[in-house]
């Protein structure tokens, strides 16, 4: 799997992080365009994976401001059609902080979601102020670690119980959990002993462009748990 990043080259101050001009296109309203090119682009790049033998799926984070959008499944649903993209390879991220309304529209968005087919995975769990109810009346699939809980391990014996708990709770629940932010071989040695599906981090790659992503898929990684 990959996960669908933004980055703005910006013709004389170069490469812009999506920090510094992200919250200004939720301000001004642009955020649901912008989502919705990064959406198109990230499945037209994820059908020419699947037509070159690479069996990936691509994960592109929602903004809470999308939710307020009536038409956000219609959207999605039309954007798959457009570009041919099954909805088993799709997997949206939505953030805590985009659940926090518990409106009955973002669960009926959600819902719809989830039964067309594509995956709904928590982005950054654990650093939200949301109650834990959420996690068994939202329509998830997956649960991602925050990257602040693994930046400690293995040593950093807080972040080690608050992770091996959060993966305990994902199991009981039946989702699938990603670790964020691996950086070191004993970081990933460490969330494979714990149980945790899939990593991601620069220990992976760090961000490439799309078209770096077929040799990176051809790659392979050997993690030793016991080691």
């Amino acid at each position: 799997a990959v996960e669908a990043l933004i980055r703005w080259e910006h013709p004389e101050q170069g490469l812009i992080p999506p920090l510094s001009f992200i919250p200004l296109a939720e301000e001004n309203g642009l955020i649901v365009r912008l989502s919705e090119w990064v959406l198109r682009t990230a499945c037209g790049d994820a059908m020419r994976w699947l037509a070159a033998g690479h069996a990936v799926r691509v994960a592109v984070n929602l903004s809470p401001m999308q939710f307020r959008d009536p038409q956000l499944f219609e959207t999605i649903r039309r954007i798959l059609h457009e570009t041919g993209l099954a909805p088993e390879w799709l997997e949206l991220e939505v953030t805590e902080s985009a659940l926090m309304e518990d409106s009955e529209a973002t669960l009926a968005t959600l819902l719809a979601l989830r039964d067309s087919g594509i995956r709904i995975a928590l982005d950054d769990f654990g650093t939200g102020y949301s109650s834990l109810s959420y996690l068994k009346r939202l329509p998830l699939s997956k649960l991602k670690i925050d990257k602040s809980f693994i930046r400690g391990l293995p040593d950093d014996h807080d972040s080690l119980a608050i992770v091996r708990a959060i993966v305990a709770l994902a199991k009981n629940l039946d989702f699938k959990v990603t670790a964020e932010g691996v950086e070191t071989i004993e970081q990933a040695r460490t969330l494979k002993s714990l149980d945790s599906e899939t990593l991601q981090g620069f220990h992976i790659s760090r961000p490439v462009l799309a078209g770096a992503i077929g040799p990176l898929l051809r790659r392979h990684w050997h993690i030793d748990a016991g080691g």
